[in-house]
């Protein structure tokens, strides 16, 4: 027995997830950025995230073979960074804030950031699960912008 794509489409939407810019430089040091709300923790120790990416992506390649990457937790007022990221138009960072770090570009003004190093993959369908150690962090005080239903929520509080 086998759900449609249709029914686990409606049932996943049910599942409201945050939402992140996850960034990365390549070898020319050119940094890339893209939305992804498939992302979770794995294990505090060691300290583990892992994020899904389609095997379309524009940064497959560079996620899943490349050294390191960073996660920005955005906060419930960056739903237009959201949406830019989640474009496949150039010039994503064009006016954004962010600051150069180890692992990509940890954005401005999100609730959080963790700089990682890529220490697995596991292929899974059209996707690839990508497990990255958290090597430095930072959070702040704020709300998250949160995925829900096909369209971004906020908690409401």
């Amino acid at each position: 027995m086998s759900i449609d794509a249709s029914a686990f489409r409606s049932l996943l939407g049910r599942f409201a997830t945050g939402v992140t810019v996850v960034t990365a430089r390549d070898n020319a040091g050119t940094h890339h950025g893209m939305t992804v709300s498939a992302f979770s923790s794995l294990s505090l120790e060691p300290p583990l995230v892992l994020m899904c990416i389609d095997k379309t992506a524009t940064m497959f390649d560079l996620l899943t073979t490349g050294e390191s990457f960073t996660v920005n937790i955005l906060a419930s007022h960056q739903e237009e960074i959201a949406r830019r990221f989640a474009t496949l138009e150039s010039g994503k960072f064009e006016g954004v804030g962010y600051s150069v770090v180890d692992t990509g570009a940890a954005l401005d003004d999100v609730v959080a950031h963790a700089q990682c190093v890529r220490v697995n993959t596991v292929e899974a369908g059209d996707h690839t699960i990508v497990v990255g150690e958290v090597r430095a962090s930072t959070v702040t005080e704020g709300e998250p912008l949160l995925y829900f239903r096909g369209g971004y929520a906020s908690l409401g509080r």
